[in-house]
């Protein structure tokens, strides 16, 4: 297993759109491993392929307390939506110390593949629902800060670059 290098907002590679993923091999799921070593390590509680420089649409979460109910989703699709929404406080590992609101849907099913090819569906509520959307958006290049204002958003763009600029030193 290998911790990989988690890129940083506004790194504009986010900003690519996964491609599906054509079948779930040894690479596959090596990758997937390696990023849940690299979500663990970091303190997260999710990490998408894009946000490790890999444009696959592979995400993987494990929202439990104890950190020992991985999910490995392949190829994830939003097949229902609750209708209602909720604002949450989100944070993100390609976005390190800044959190803000973002409106989620309270629960969401999702079809994917696991670990293993086989197909899943799962329903989700809560802060696991929270975490597949917001992984989801990575798939389709897209930043929970892309949801805030602008004036926000840019503010936010000037910190990053500046504490980047600082650890380059």
């Amino acid at each position: 297993m290998a911790l990989l290098p988690i890129l940083c907002y506004p790194d504009p590679k986010l900003h690519t759109v996964a491609k599906p993923i054509a079948a779930v091999d040894a690479r596959i799921q090596q990758l997937a491993a390696d990023m849940l070593e690299t979500m663990y390590d970091a303190k997260g509680i999710g990490l998408a392929a894009t946000q490790i420089n890999v444009h696959e649409r592979l995400i993987v979460i494990d929202v439990s307390e104890e950190r020992d109910q991985p999910m490995v989703l392949i190829n994830p699709e939003l097949v229902w939506t609750s209708p209602t929404t909720h604002l949450n406080e989100e944070g993100c590992l390609s976005v390190p110390g800044i959190y803000d609101g973002v409106t989620r849907f309270d629960a969401v099913r999702v079809k994917a593949l696991d670990e293993k090819g086989q197909s899943r569906e799962i329903e989700a509520d809560g802060l696991l629902a929270v975490c597949i959307q917001h992984e989801m958006d990575h798939l389709m290049g897209k930043v929970f800060v892309e949801y805030l204002s602008p004036l926000k958003r840019n503010r936010i763009k000037t910190k990053m670059i500046k504490a980047q600029r600082e650890e380059s030193r």
